[in-house]
Protein backbone atom coordinates (compact mmCIF):
# COMPACT_ATOMS: atom_id res chain seq x y z
CA UNK A 1 0.00 0.00 0.00
CA UNK A 2 3.11 2.24 0.46
CA UNK A 3 4.52 3.74 -2.23
CA UNK A 4 8.50 3.46 -2.16
CA UNK A 5 10.21 6.28 -0.53
CA UNK A 6 13.01 8.08 -2.16
CA UNK A 7 16.25 8.17 -1.30
CA UNK A 8 17.73 10.35 1.61
CA UNK A 9 17.76 13.65 -0.33
CA UNK A 10 17.80 14.33 -4.07
CA UNK A 11 19.40 16.98 -5.19
CA UNK A 12 18.44 16.34 -8.51
CA UNK A 13 15.95 19.31 -9.30
CA UNK A 14 17.35 22.28 -10.40
CA UNK A 15 15.22 25.59 -9.10
CA UNK A 16 14.02 26.74 -12.68
CA UNK A 17 11.47 23.98 -12.52
CA UNK A 18 10.22 24.39 -9.74
CA UNK A 19 7.39 26.55 -11.77
CA UNK A 20 6.90 23.15 -13.64
CA UNK A 21 6.17 20.87 -10.66
CA UNK A 22 3.53 19.26 -10.14
CA UNK A 23 3.64 17.71 -7.34
CA UNK A 24 2.97 20.52 -4.92
CA UNK A 25 0.50 20.07 -2.01
CA UNK A 26 -2.50 22.06 -2.60
CA UNK A 27 -4.11 22.23 0.89
CA UNK A 28 -8.02 21.84 1.27
CA UNK A 29 -9.78 25.47 2.81
CA UNK A 30 -11.76 22.91 5.29
CA UNK A 31 -9.12 20.31 5.94
CA UNK A 32 -10.39 17.15 6.38
CA UNK A 33 -12.91 17.41 8.27
CA UNK A 34 -14.64 18.76 5.19
CA UNK A 35 -15.01 15.73 3.23
CA UNK A 36 -18.53 13.78 3.97
CA UNK A 37 -18.05 10.77 6.09
CA UNK A 38 -14.91 11.96 7.73
CA UNK A 39 -11.79 10.20 7.93
CA UNK A 40 -13.61 6.85 9.39
CA UNK A 41 -16.01 7.02 5.82
CA UNK A 42 -12.55 7.16 3.97
CA UNK A 43 -10.85 3.99 5.35
CA UNK A 44 -13.94 2.39 5.06
CA UNK A 45 -14.28 2.94 1.34
CA UNK A 46 -10.89 2.43 0.69
CA UNK A 47 -10.88 6.26 -0.63
CA UNK A 48 -7.43 8.82 -0.95
CA UNK A 49 -7.89 12.36 0.34
CA UNK A 50 -7.34 14.81 -2.68
CA UNK A 51 -4.19 16.68 -2.13
CA UNK A 52 -2.71 14.59 0.10
CA UNK A 53 0.01 12.02 -1.80
CA UNK A 54 -0.46 8.15 0.11
CA UNK A 55 -3.96 8.90 1.43
CA UNK A 56 -4.83 9.15 5.52
CA UNK A 57 -1.88 6.37 5.79
CA UNK A 58 0.75 8.14 4.07
CA UNK A 59 -0.41 11.64 6.20
CA UNK A 60 -0.26 9.05 9.59
CA UNK A 61 3.42 7.88 8.83
CA UNK A 62 4.64 11.12 7.95
CA UNK A 63 4.91 10.28 3.80
CA UNK A 64 3.19 13.36 2.78
CA UNK A 65 5.67 15.68 0.76
CA UNK A 66 6.31 19.06 0.68
CA UNK A 67 8.49 21.67 -1.16
CA UNK A 68 11.55 22.44 0.17
CA UNK A 69 14.40 24.61 -0.73
CA UNK A 70 17.80 23.35 -0.29
CA UNK A 71 20.52 25.96 0.25
CA UNK A 72 24.35 24.20 0.51
CA UNK A 73 27.29 26.45 1.67
CA UNK A 74 28.78 27.31 -1.95
CA UNK A 75 25.50 29.73 -2.01
CA UNK A 76 23.50 27.11 -4.31
CA UNK A 77 19.93 26.67 -4.09
CA UNK A 78 17.50 24.01 -5.28
CA UNK A 79 13.42 22.93 -4.92
CA UNK A 80 13.20 19.59 -3.15
CA UNK A 81 10.10 17.55 -2.55
CA UNK A 82 10.53 15.39 0.83
CA UNK A 83 8.70 14.18 3.39
CA UNK A 84 8.65 14.75 7.28
CA UNK A 85 9.86 11.32 8.20
CA UNK A 86 13.16 11.52 5.51
CA UNK A 87 14.30 15.47 7.10
CA UNK A 88 13.73 13.54 10.48
CA UNK A 89 16.05 10.88 9.71
CA UNK A 90 18.50 13.21 7.99
CA UNK A 91 18.68 16.22 10.77
CA UNK A 92 18.18 13.85 13.17
CA UNK A 93 15.72 15.61 14.82
CA UNK A 94 12.46 14.86 16.69
CA UNK A 95 8.69 15.17 15.14
CA UNK A 96 7.96 17.73 17.50
CA UNK A 97 10.73 19.98 16.09
CA UNK A 98 9.52 19.06 12.77
CA UNK A 99 6.47 20.48 13.97
CA UNK A 100 7.11 24.03 14.51
CA UNK A 101 7.71 24.41 10.52
CA UNK A 102 4.62 23.37 10.02
CA UNK A 103 2.85 25.87 8.70
CA UNK A 104 -1.16 24.17 9.53
CA UNK A 105 -0.03 25.03 13.16
CA UNK A 106 0.60 27.98 14.72
CA UNK A 107 3.97 28.15 17.09
CA UNK A 108 5.54 31.45 18.76
CA UNK A 109 9.07 32.12 17.83
CA UNK A 110 11.81 29.46 18.80
CA UNK A 111 15.44 29.07 17.84
CA UNK A 112 16.37 25.22 19.19
CA UNK A 113 19.78 23.65 19.20
CA UNK A 114 20.11 20.20 18.85
CA UNK A 115 22.88 17.39 18.05
CA UNK A 116 23.14 18.27 14.55
CA UNK A 117 20.73 20.86 13.22
CA UNK A 118 19.45 24.25 14.79
CA UNK A 119 16.04 24.60 14.21
CA UNK A 120 14.60 28.19 13.37
CA UNK A 121 10.65 28.57 13.46
CA UNK A 122 10.86 32.94 13.29
CA UNK A 123 7.70 34.52 12.04
CA UNK A 124 7.26 33.31 8.43
CA UNK A 125 10.80 31.84 8.11
CA UNK A 126 10.88 28.35 9.09
CA UNK A 127 13.81 26.26 8.34
CA UNK A 128 16.44 23.67 9.84
CA UNK A 129 20.07 24.53 9.45
CA UNK A 130 22.95 22.03 9.53
CA UNK A 131 26.90 22.65 9.55
CA UNK A 132 26.33 21.93 5.54
CA UNK A 133 23.01 23.22 4.41
CA UNK A 134 19.94 24.79 4.91
CA UNK A 135 17.04 23.24 4.36
CA UNK A 136 14.01 26.12 4.08
CA UNK A 137 10.32 25.54 4.11
CA UNK A 138 9.59 26.92 0.80
CA UNK A 139 6.81 29.62 0.60
CA UNK A 140 5.86 32.56 -1.96
CA UNK A 141 6.39 34.64 1.41
CA UNK A 142 8.33 37.80 0.68
CA UNK A 143 10.40 37.10 3.81
CA UNK A 144 10.97 33.65 2.59
CA UNK A 145 11.96 34.59 -1.01
CA UNK A 146 14.22 37.27 0.72
CA UNK A 147 16.05 34.80 2.78
CA UNK A 148 16.40 32.58 0.15
CA UNK A 149 18.30 35.37 -2.61
CA UNK A 150 19.98 37.01 0.04
CA UNK A 151 21.87 33.77 1.45
CA UNK A 152 22.48 32.41 -1.43
CA UNK A 153 24.01 36.30 -2.52
CA UNK A 154 26.61 36.53 0.70
CA UNK A 155 27.33 32.55 0.25
CA UNK A 156 28.43 32.87 -3.10
CA UNK A 157 30.12 36.62 -2.61
CA UNK A 158 32.23 35.04 0.74
CA UNK A 159 32.96 31.91 -1.82
CA UNK A 160 36.81 32.81 -1.81
CA UNK A 161 37.10 34.89 1.35
CA UNK A 162 37.41 33.23 4.68
CA UNK A 163 35.12 34.53 7.05
CA UNK A 164 34.75 34.20 10.93
CA UNK A 165 31.80 33.15 11.61
CA UNK A 166 30.40 29.48 10.56
CA UNK A 167 28.09 28.15 8.06
CA UNK A 168 25.48 27.92 10.57
CA UNK A 169 25.66 30.98 12.31
CA UNK A 170 25.42 32.83 8.93
CA UNK A 171 22.24 30.95 8.12
CA UNK A 172 20.75 32.00 11.50
CA UNK A 173 22.78 35.59 11.51
CA UNK A 174 20.43 36.40 8.60
CA UNK A 175 17.38 34.97 9.60
CA UNK A 176 17.01 37.02 13.15
CA UNK A 177 18.22 39.97 10.66
CA UNK A 178 15.13 39.66 8.33
CA UNK A 179 12.85 38.93 11.40
CA UNK A 180 13.86 42.33 12.93
CA UNK A 181 13.77 44.14 9.39
CA UNK A 182 10.36 42.58 9.15
CA UNK A 183 9.30 43.52 12.72
CA UNK A 184 10.42 47.05 12.52
CA UNK A 185 8.84 48.11 9.46
CA UNK A 186 5.79 46.76 11.09
CA UNK A 187 5.98 48.56 14.03
CA UNK A 188 6.58 51.63 12.10
CA UNK A 189 3.77 51.28 9.62
CA UNK A 190 1.57 50.74 12.75
CA UNK A 191 3.45 54.61 13.98
CA UNK A 192 2.05 55.91 10.94
CA UNK A 193 -1.31 54.63 11.43
CA UNK A 194 -2.24 55.42 14.39
CA UNK A 195 -0.33 58.60 15.82
CA UNK A 196 -2.72 60.38 13.24
CA UNK A 197 -6.30 58.50 14.67
CA UNK A 198 -5.28 59.53 17.82
CA UNK A 199 -4.58 62.80 17.57
CA UNK A 200 -8.15 62.71 15.42
CA UNK A 201 -9.89 61.30 18.39
CA UNK A 202 -8.36 63.22 21.20
CA UNK A 203 -9.66 66.26 19.32
CA UNK A 204 -13.21 64.76 18.34
CA UNK A 205 -14.38 62.18 20.13
CA UNK A 206 -16.85 60.03 17.90
CA UNK A 207 -17.83 55.94 17.20
CA UNK A 208 -15.57 56.12 14.23
CA UNK A 209 -12.66 57.24 15.40
CA UNK A 210 -13.23 55.00 18.84
CA UNK A 211 -13.57 51.75 16.34
CA UNK A 212 -10.67 52.47 14.56
CA UNK A 213 -8.20 52.81 17.98
CA UNK A 214 -9.64 49.98 19.15
CA UNK A 215 -8.75 48.19 16.03
CA UNK A 216 -5.43 49.11 16.15
CA UNK A 217 -4.84 48.70 19.60
CA UNK A 218 -5.55 44.80 19.07
CA UNK A 219 -3.03 44.68 16.50
CA UNK A 220 -0.80 46.59 18.71
CA UNK A 221 -0.92 43.96 21.32
CA UNK A 222 -1.17 41.24 18.80
CA UNK A 223 2.50 42.40 17.41
CA UNK A 224 3.92 43.14 20.81
CA UNK A 225 3.48 39.88 21.92
CA UNK A 226 5.10 38.12 18.74
CA UNK A 227 8.24 40.71 18.91
CA UNK A 228 8.36 39.78 23.04
CA UNK A 229 8.35 36.28 21.94
CA UNK A 230 11.40 36.81 19.87
CA UNK A 231 13.09 38.96 22.51
CA UNK A 232 12.53 36.27 25.01
CA UNK A 233 14.02 33.74 22.60
CA UNK A 234 17.15 35.30 22.26
CA UNK A 235 17.57 36.31 25.66
CA UNK A 236 16.77 32.78 26.73
CA UNK A 237 19.53 31.92 24.50
CA UNK A 238 22.11 33.98 25.46
CA UNK A 239 21.59 33.42 29.72
CA UNK A 240 22.27 29.42 28.40
CA UNK A 241 25.81 28.71 27.39
CA UNK A 242 25.00 25.33 27.30
CA UNK A 243 22.40 25.70 24.14
CA UNK A 244 24.50 28.20 22.55
CA UNK A 245 27.58 25.95 22.46
CA UNK A 246 24.69 23.10 21.13
CA UNK A 247 24.73 25.67 17.99
CA UNK A 248 28.54 24.80 16.99
CA UNK A 249 27.64 22.47 14.50
CA UNK A 250 30.86 22.83 12.39
CA UNK A 251 32.81 22.40 15.61
CA UNK A 252 31.24 19.45 16.82
CA UNK A 253 31.28 17.82 12.89
CA UNK A 254 34.88 18.56 12.65
CA UNK A 255 35.18 17.23 16.48
CA UNK A 256 33.60 14.09 15.46
CA UNK A 257 35.88 13.81 12.53
CA UNK A 258 39.29 13.96 14.33
CA UNK A 259 37.61 11.31 17.61
CA UNK A 260 36.16 8.84 15.29
CA UNK A 261 37.06 5.94 17.91
CA UNK A 262 33.95 4.13 19.65
CA UNK A 263 33.45 1.60 21.82
CA UNK A 264 32.37 -0.33 19.35
CA UNK A 265 36.25 -0.21 17.82
CA UNK A 266 37.40 -1.54 20.83
CA UNK A 267 37.44 -5.26 19.81
CA UNK A 268 38.89 -4.77 16.91
CA UNK A 269 41.74 -2.88 18.31
CA UNK A 270 42.25 -5.92 20.61
CA UNK A 271 42.14 -8.65 17.92
CA UNK A 272 44.44 -6.17 15.93
CA UNK A 273 47.06 -6.86 18.30
CA UNK A 274 50.13 -8.92 18.15
CA UNK A 275 49.83 -10.32 21.78
CA UNK A 276 45.73 -11.79 21.15
CA UNK A 277 45.17 -14.82 19.13
CA UNK A 278 42.26 -15.15 17.03
CA UNK A 279 40.44 -18.03 18.83
CA UNK A 280 37.05 -19.74 16.95
CA UNK A 281 33.55 -19.44 18.46
CA UNK A 282 33.55 -23.65 18.95
CA UNK A 283 37.25 -23.52 20.60
CA UNK A 284 37.08 -23.78 24.41
CA UNK A 285 38.03 -20.99 26.03
CA UNK A 286 40.47 -21.17 29.37
CA UNK A 287 39.57 -18.87 32.30
CA UNK A 288 42.90 -17.31 32.57
CA UNK A 289 42.53 -16.48 29.24
CA UNK A 290 38.95 -15.07 29.17
CA UNK A 291 40.15 -12.92 32.52
CA UNK A 292 43.13 -11.68 30.87
CA UNK A 293 41.17 -10.28 27.77
CA UNK A 294 38.66 -8.76 30.12
CA UNK A 295 41.79 -7.02 31.55
CA UNK A 296 43.16 -5.68 28.02
CA UNK A 297 39.61 -4.35 27.38
CA UNK A 298 39.43 -2.63 30.41
CA UNK A 299 42.54 -1.03 29.89
CA UNK A 300 42.17 -0.22 26.44
CA UNK A 301 38.58 0.58 27.62
CA UNK A 302 39.88 3.31 30.27
CA UNK A 303 42.36 4.72 28.43
CA UNK A 304 39.97 5.42 25.74
CA UNK A 305 37.89 7.24 28.32
CA UNK A 306 40.81 9.00 29.63
CA UNK A 307 42.00 10.09 26.10
CA UNK A 308 38.23 11.36 25.70
CA UNK A 309 37.63 12.89 28.89
CA UNK A 310 41.26 14.90 27.69
CA UNK A 311 39.77 15.83 25.06
CA UNK A 312 36.21 17.00 26.14
CA UNK A 313 38.21 19.11 28.89
CA UNK A 314 39.75 20.98 25.62
CA UNK A 315 36.88 20.86 23.81
CA UNK A 316 34.42 22.64 26.37
CA UNK A 317 37.43 25.17 27.13
CA UNK A 318 37.70 25.81 23.76
CA UNK A 319 34.04 26.16 23.54
CA UNK A 320 34.02 28.67 26.36
CA UNK A 321 36.31 30.61 24.96
CA UNK A 322 34.22 30.71 21.43
CA UNK A 323 30.84 30.78 22.70
CA UNK A 324 31.14 34.85 23.33
CA UNK A 325 31.15 34.78 18.87
CA UNK A 326 27.75 33.91 19.12
CA UNK A 327 26.85 35.42 22.46
CA UNK A 328 28.12 38.43 20.70
CA UNK A 329 25.77 37.42 17.26
CA UNK A 330 22.82 37.13 19.82
CA UNK A 331 23.22 40.21 21.58
CA UNK A 332 23.78 42.66 18.59
CA UNK A 333 19.81 41.48 17.35
CA UNK A 334 18.69 41.34 21.04
CA UNK A 335 19.68 45.69 20.71
CA UNK A 336 17.40 45.86 18.00
CA UNK A 337 14.73 43.40 18.95
CA UNK A 338 14.66 45.29 22.50
CA UNK A 339 14.60 48.69 20.52
CA UNK A 340 11.43 47.69 18.23
CA UNK A 341 9.50 46.72 21.33
CA UNK A 342 10.34 49.77 23.43
CA UNK A 343 8.53 51.41 20.40
CA UNK A 344 5.65 49.25 20.88
CA UNK A 345 5.47 50.23 24.49
CA UNK A 346 5.82 53.65 23.95
CA UNK A 347 3.34 53.36 21.73
CA UNK A 348 0.83 51.55 23.83
CA UNK A 349 1.73 53.84 26.31
CA UNK A 350 0.80 57.05 24.55
CA UNK A 351 -2.81 54.80 23.63
CA UNK A 352 -2.89 54.77 27.69
CA UNK A 353 -2.28 58.45 28.22
CA UNK A 354 -4.74 59.09 25.05
CA UNK A 355 -7.42 57.32 27.00
CA UNK A 356 -6.62 58.69 30.04
CA UNK A 357 -6.92 62.26 28.39
CA UNK A 358 -10.55 61.06 26.99
CA UNK A 359 -11.21 59.84 30.10
CA UNK A 360 -10.72 63.17 31.85
CA UNK A 361 -12.06 65.04 29.11
CA UNK A 362 -15.66 63.37 29.45
CA UNK A 363 -15.37 63.59 32.95
CA UNK A 364 -14.81 67.47 32.57
CA UNK A 365 -18.39 67.60 30.73
CA UNK A 366 -20.14 65.19 33.32
CA UNK A 367 -19.44 67.24 35.59
CA UNK A 368 -20.61 70.53 33.64
CA UNK A 369 -23.88 68.27 33.02
CA UNK A 370 -24.20 67.74 36.75
CA UNK A 371 -23.75 71.63 37.22
CA UNK A 372 -26.47 72.52 34.73
CA UNK A 373 -28.87 69.76 36.23
CA UNK A 374 -28.18 71.14 39.81
CA UNK A 375 -29.11 74.82 38.68
CA UNK A 376 -31.95 73.67 36.84
CA UNK A 377 -33.23 71.64 39.49
CA UNK A 378 -33.37 74.87 41.54
CA UNK A 379 -35.02 77.15 39.59
CA UNK A 380 -37.50 74.40 39.26
CA UNK A 381 -37.67 73.96 43.03
CA UNK A 382 -38.33 78.09 43.05
CA UNK A 383 -40.54 78.40 40.03
CA UNK A 384 -43.00 75.65 42.12
CA UNK A 385 -42.93 77.70 45.17
CA UNK A 386 -43.95 80.94 42.88
CA UNK A 387 -46.70 78.41 41.30
CA UNK A 388 -47.70 77.69 44.34
CA UNK A 389 -48.71 80.92 45.31
CA UNK A 390 -50.79 81.59 41.98
CA UNK A 391 -52.15 78.65 42.39
CA UNK A 392 -53.69 79.66 46.13
CA UNK A 393 -55.01 82.81 44.80
CA UNK A 394 -56.58 80.72 41.80
CA UNK A 395 -58.99 78.86 44.17
CA UNK A 396 -62.68 80.45 44.39
CA UNK A 397 -63.10 81.46 47.36
CA UNK A 398 -64.02 84.98 49.24
CA UNK A 399 -61.30 87.54 49.90
CA UNK A 400 -60.90 91.43 50.81
CA UNK A 401 -57.11 91.34 48.87
CA UNK A 402 -59.79 90.79 45.58
CA UNK A 403 -61.11 94.16 46.05
CA UNK A 404 -57.88 96.09 45.53
CA UNK A 405 -56.95 95.49 42.15
CA UNK A 406 -53.16 96.38 43.14
CA UNK A 407 -52.83 94.49 46.20
CA UNK A 408 -52.33 91.04 44.16
CA UNK A 409 -49.88 92.84 41.93
CA UNK A 410 -47.81 93.44 45.38
CA UNK A 411 -48.44 89.80 46.03
CA UNK A 412 -46.78 88.46 43.16
CA UNK A 413 -43.94 91.15 43.41
CA UNK A 414 -43.25 90.09 47.29
CA UNK A 415 -43.41 86.02 46.02
CA UNK A 416 -41.21 86.40 42.99
CA UNK A 417 -38.34 88.64 45.57
CA UNK A 418 -39.10 85.70 47.76
CA UNK A 419 -38.37 83.31 45.49
CA UNK A 420 -35.17 84.95 43.62
CA UNK A 421 -33.58 85.23 47.45
CA UNK A 422 -33.77 81.80 47.70
CA UNK A 423 -32.58 80.83 44.39
CA UNK A 424 -29.03 82.89 45.25
CA UNK A 425 -29.20 81.45 48.68
CA UNK A 426 -28.77 77.88 47.16
CA UNK A 427 -26.27 79.17 44.58
CA UNK A 428 -24.13 80.49 47.45
CA UNK A 429 -24.92 77.77 49.22
CA UNK A 430 -23.26 75.19 46.99
CA UNK A 431 -20.47 77.45 46.40
CA UNK A 432 -19.60 77.70 49.67
CA UNK A 433 -20.01 73.77 50.27
CA UNK A 434 -18.25 73.39 46.90
CA UNK A 435 -21.11 71.23 45.37
CA UNK A 436 -20.57 73.44 41.89
CA UNK A 437 -17.25 72.19 40.42
CA UNK A 438 -15.49 75.66 39.68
Amino acid sequence: MDRPQSPLIQFDHPESTSSNNTGSIRFNANGIRGWAGGVQGLKKRGDVIRGWPGGIEGLKRGHVNRSWIKIDTMGESKILELDKATIMRHCSLPARDIRLLDPLFIYPSSILGREKAIVVSLEQIRCIITAEEVILMNSVDRCVLQYNSELCKRLQANKDHSDDLPFEFRALELALELTCISLDAQVKELELEIYPVLDELATSINTLNLERVRRLKGHLLALTQRVQKVRDEIEQLMDDDGDMAEMYLTEKKQRSECFPLTLSDLGSQTNSSGDEKVVPKSAPVSPVESISGSQNLQRAFSSTVNSSRTGSFIDSSNSEENIDQLEMLLEAYFVVIDHTLSKLLSLKEYIDDTEDFINIKLGNVQNHLIKFELLLTAATFVATMFASVTAVFGMNFAASVFQNPSSFSWVLIICGIVCGFLYFAFLIYGRHKRIFPS
